[in-house]
């Protein structure tokens, strides 16, 4: 079975609740798989039990089971049984960082490879990327290495915000960041606003939600993109990994 992943730029939105939404997208995502059952992976935040809660409560109300890795005695094995991974926000430092530490990153490639279908959110959108190099987040811990999932060839710059010409603040914007990224790496990013999500399968990706996207190239001006639309001429196709330069 092919691979299929789900990245969302943000587990909320204004005006709305968690994962709401991108409840249809999930459901449908985990009906065309028959899944009953995710595992999550909370290792975004510091309070695990607070968040896992938060999750199995709002899959309660899809109809679904969810359990959370950090209960599991054995990681490695819930991730080898798991029938789909969901990846939760938060710091992504922290997030790299324990799936190093708990050897996980080479199962959930096995797993995706093999069709175990994969929900990120956030941070866990871009820990599906070939590194963490888009992130935002402040480094308040040290990974092994920048070295992420790969489950994708392209990055993923969630929350992404305009720049604004009006605004008088004088640091770097999101687009500004994103430039630099690509000064030292020749890699396509999506830089997803809020509301927005990548559906990723059968060798095609596509841009879904509620809010657009831009899509950057090293080279070349950022092209805007609505949804429904392919992206796969873009970003190019999953599966394997991309190579800085």
């Amino acid at each position: 079975m092919a691979p299929a992943l789900l990245l969302i730029s943000s587990s909320t939105v204004f005006g709305s609740a968690y994962l709401d939404h991108c409840a249809d997208e999930i459901r449908s995502l985990l009906s065309e798989r028959r899944v009953r059952r995710v595992l999550f992976v909370p290792y975004a935040l510091h309070d695990l039990e607070a968040y896992a809660r938060r999750a199995r409560e709002r899959f309660a109300a899809m109809g679904v089971s969810l359990h959370s890795i950090s209960d599991a005695s054995d990681p490695i094995a819930a991730v080898a049984e798991a029938e789909t991974l969901l990846v939760g926000g938060g710091n992504t430092f922290r997030l790299l960082s324990l799936l190093q530490r708990f050897s996980l990153i080479d199962p959930i490639r096995r797993r995706v490879a093999e069709g175990m279908p994969y929900i990120g959110s956030s941070a866990g959108s871009i820990v599906a990327c070939p590194s963490l190099k888009t992130t935002k987040d402040m480094p308040i811990v040290e990974p092994d290495s920048f070295d992420a999932l790969g489950l994708v060839r392209f990055q993923i710059s969630p929350h992404y915000l305009d720049p604004d010409p009006r605004s008088t603040h004088m640091g770097e914007t999101q687009e500004e960041r994103i430039l630099q990224f690509l000064e030292e790496n020749d890699v396509p990013v999506a830089a997803l606003r809020e509301g927005a999500m990548l559906r990723v399968e059968n060798d095609s990706v596509s841009l879904k939600g509620s809010a657009g996207a831009r899509i950057f190239r090293r080279g070349e001006p950022p092209v805007e993109v609505r949804p429904v639309a392919s992206v796969r001429d873009l970003l190019g196709a999953s599966g394997g990994r991309e190579r800085a330069s």
